[in-house]
């Protein structure tokens, strides 16, 4: 499942578990009503609890809850919970005695290149929250 994803999935459950709060929600309950697979949902939220932004809650009745506040939650959170293949901050060292091969010099182009690019999306998805996706979405008509 790509980052864009996983990060879409994991903000509709989120979603709907801020609108459901404070009744737990199970990964049944969440599936059908965001149209996502129950098992990724618990693969996502699982993740999400490792990060103490949901809660499980085990026994009949449990589900998941959500545990922080959504203005407290923003993109840049949630992603960095769920993604395990960061491309933030890239290193990229030089060989052969500090003279590189035109190939080197391109990759490192395009390391830093997209390493600012992703230092942009880290920026921007600092500042939106997950109450600002919920407001936006319900003055949508």
């Amino acid at each position: 499942m790509s980052a864009s994803t996983k990060l879409s999935n994991a903000v509709k459950a989120l979603c709907y578990l801020s609108n459901a709060y404070p009744d737990p929600k199970n990964s049944e309950e969440i599936a059908q009503n965001t149209g996502l697979n129950a098992s990724k949902i618990r693969m996502i939220l699982s993740m999400l609890v490792k990060d103490n932004m949901v809660e499980s809650i085990q026994g009949s009745g449990g589900g998941f809850i959500i545990k922080k506040n959504p203005s407290e939650i923003h993109l840049k959170d949630i992603y960095c919970a769920i993604e395990d293949r960061k491309a933030f901050y890239l290193d990229v060292t030089k060989s052969n005695g500090g003279k590189e091969s035109e190939t080197q010099k391109l990759n490192i182009f395009f390391l830093n290149l997209f390493s600012d690019i992703q230092v942009d999306i880290e920026d921007k998805m600092r500042k939106i929250s997950l109450q600002s996706i919920i407001n936006k979405i319900n003055s949508i008509q």
